[in-house]
């Protein structure tokens, strides 16, 4: 499923776009690769092929209550917060990003990955997440995350790029891709045309087969070996503060409480990445 947000509602993408330059075909062990994690995600996550309801471990439903005045002491720590220089942010996930943006696992619109954006600063935001999503390869009425770059590229999207893809990536290549690591970011960072990036780590709690925590720590590599090429490129070390807890049993997913820890903390990381004021010391943000 693809979401497009304001900073206020969620609505179905269409496709849009076409990719520039040479198409590239992954061998057929890559594809196979794809459909067993979308199996796994609409097992785990439940809200893929249409579906914004959960397949199982549906979260149960919370109770909506008045929020309370803050007092203006607490106003005004907020006010002081951290804040980002990106006001325009274009978010492009996999599964991974879905519940973060998914009423079924963050009831509370606060916690969405939108609401944890605008905190810190951006006015304007567009996050197309969808289960099995790679740079590369596309499932089934699907469109792989270069392509809804250079769609909103074409559009006149002119911000910062927060790109939460890999975990995919990474497992297509396991399984036999005939397109690397490396090259793939490079195409992704292509889309952005000199922008700047904010790229999200990958973290499994796998020790074997194609999402496996060793290849992710491969990706991971090679998301740092590309910041020698890309002055605009950040990297958000979230494989560096995951907690196993916040996982579902499949060790790629996560509960409905560690998505909501990863909005904020991507949201968070964005300030560090591209600060209102001043620079970012380091390629890394912890």
């Amino acid at each position: 499923m693809r979401w497009r947000t304001s900073l206020t509602s969620y609505t179905r993408t269409g496709r849009g776009g076409s990719r520039r330059g040479l198409k590239r075909v992954a061998v057929v062990a890559g594809l196979v690769a794809m459909l067993v994690v979308a199996l796994v995600s609409a097992s785990f996550a439940g809200v893929f092929s249409g579906s914004a309801r959960a397949a199982t471990r549906t979260p149960t439903p919370a109770r909506h209550v008045a929020t309370p005045v803050r007092p203006a002491a607490a106003r005004a720590r907020t006010a002081a917060a951290p804040r980002t220089s990106c006001t325009s942010v274009a978010h492009i996930g996999d599964s991974t990003s879905v519940g973060m943006v998914s009423p079924t696992w963050l009831a509370n619109p606060a916690q969405r990955l939108a609401a944890q954006y605008r905190d810190v600063g951006v006015r304007h935001v567009q996050i197309d997440a969808s289960g099995g999503r790679s740079i590369v390869e596309e499932m089934p009425d699907q469109i792989n995350g270069y392509k809804v770059a250079s769609a909103w590229y074409q559009q006149g999207f002119r911000g910062c790029w927060v790109i939460a893809l890999g975990t995919n990536d990474t497992a297509n290549v396991a399984a036999g891709s005939n397109v690397g690591l490396l090259a793939r970011i490079q195409e992704m960072m292509a889309a952005a045309h000199g922008a700047p990036v904010m790229w999200v780590n990958t973290q499994t709690d796998l020790t074997s087969g194609p999402w496996s925590e060793a290849n992710m720590q491969a990706w991971n590599n090679a998301l740092v070996q590309a910041t020698k090429q890309y002055p605009n490129m950040r990297i958000f070390n979230w494989a560096g503060m995951v907690q196993p807890g916040w996982h579902l049993s499949d060790g790629i997913h996560y509960t409905s409480a560690g998505y909501a820890i990863r909005a904020a903390a991507i949201a968070q990381a964005l300030t560090h990445a591209f600060p209102a004021d001043g620079h970012s010391t380091s390629v890394i943000v912890n």
